[in-house]
């Protein structure tokens, strides 16, 4: 009788610790949104008001994840860049576009900001030019996605630490 209480009760601990693994693994994520709101792709914010440029009222951005870029020179790595860019888009489907696009969209900024920054074309005193990146920036985006998807890129993030 002895062996079949601890035998039941090593079971049930097995049991427990196999469904509570199970539950706490292999469920599914679950934001924490207030009662009433619907969750969204955290990378897609929807403008509530845009202060003019002529881009429309129902503009939303897509966050493409942060670029990396070191800057190389004949002693080696002497700096590095980090990157963070949205895509302002006019609807959802330029906003599907663009993440369906996204990787061959960053492959295109690292492709040409390698060159750019290696060379120092938009680096003046060591300090990169924001406006130059954003016009390359912008021209890549328009050579990728098409001309009428992405209406501006924008630059969220810029940052520089010297090694």
């Amino acid at each position: 009788m002895k062996k079949i209480v601890i035998a039941l009760g090593a079971l049930l601990l097995l049991g427990g610790g196999g469904a509570g693994a199970y539950f706490y693994f292999f469920a599914p994520a679950q934001a924490s949104v207030p009662e009433g709101e619907e969750g969204g792709d955290e990378h897609v914010a929807k403008e509530e008001s845009h202060g003019g440029g002529g881009h429309g009222e129902g503009a939303s951005f897509v966050e493409l994840d942060p670029l990396i870029l070191p800057i190389i020179d004949n002693s080696g790595v002497t700096q590095v860049v980090s990157l963070v860019v949205a895509i302002e888009v006019g609807d959802a489907s330029a906003a599907d576009k663009v993440k369906t696009l996204s990787p061959r969209l960053k492959d295109a900024y690292i492709q040409d900001m390698y060159g750019v920054l290696n060379e120092r074309a938009a680096l003046k005193g060591g300090v990169i030019q924001v406006s130059a990146i954003k016009k390359r920036l912008n021209s890549i985006t328009q050579k990728v996605l098409g001309e009428d998807v992405a209406q501006d890129v924008l630059l969220q993030v810029v940052q520089q630490r010297p090694i």
